[in-house]
């Protein structure tokens, strides 16, 4: 990640800088503008594949959500925006959402039925201050697939393996299970799923 200012400004005045037909993504932590690197080829095919794989399963259900093609998330406390790699929205949740219609942000996790992040060298960020936000909000499911097995021992145990993260909402707080292999991967969103973590990694 390269950062483009070093002053820091506020969530409204990065959605005010943002470019609008900018190359590159941007989020806002804590108050700095970061650019966010393309990912690679791997990290979009894995992307693409859970996108499709979701659309179908709402599709074949009739669930209320849409996947958007960009949407910036804003943190409760501090002044930073996400940009998921996937983000599911509730529809009939957007009409509370005041700044979706001009600028596709979200401020309620009610909005929210889940979010991917396919992990790159940023690992940190990740596991260590999204997870954190994204509890905060309310945000019910966030998944963190590291298909390169990059976290810290501490979040995926010392094999170092490719592993995928959900972070569950229980009671207010996040609990998480951890899929590898042919495991079935476990969502809240969409209990039906018959995706396994070795089929996410081989779409790489």
């Amino acid at each position: 990640m390269t950062q483009t200012l070093t002053k820091p400004i506020s969530f409204d005045e990065f959605v005010a800088w943002y470019p609008e037909n900018a190359v590159c993504k941007y989020e806002l932590h804590n108050g700095r503008i970061v650019e966010m690197p393309l990912g690679t080829g791997a990290h979009s095919n894995i992307t693409g594949f859970i996108t499709g794989e979701l659309h179908l399963e709402i599709r074949r259900l009739k669930l209320p959500y849409s996947i958007p093609g960009d949407c910036l998330l804003k943190p409760v406390e501090d002044e930073s925006g996400y940009q998921p790699d996937i983000i599911v929205l509730d529809r009939d949740q957007l009409s509370n959402e005041p700044g979706w219609q001009k600028d596709s942000i979200i401020t309620l996790g009610s909005s929210v039925r889940l979010v991917v992040k396919v992990v790159s060298t940023n690992w940190q960020n990740e596991y260590l201050r999204k997870a954190g936000d994204y509890e905060l909000m309310g945000i019910p499911e966030y998944w963190i697939v590291d298909h390169l097995g990059l976290g810290a021992r501490r979040f995926i145990g010392s094999s170092k393996s490719p592993t995928i993260s959900v972070y569950y909402m229980v009671n207010g707080e996040y609990e998480v299970k951890q899929f590898r292999d042919n495991e079935r991967v476990e969502s809240l969103a969409f209990p039906e799923l018959q995706l396994t973590a070795a089929q996410i990694f081989k779409a790489e």
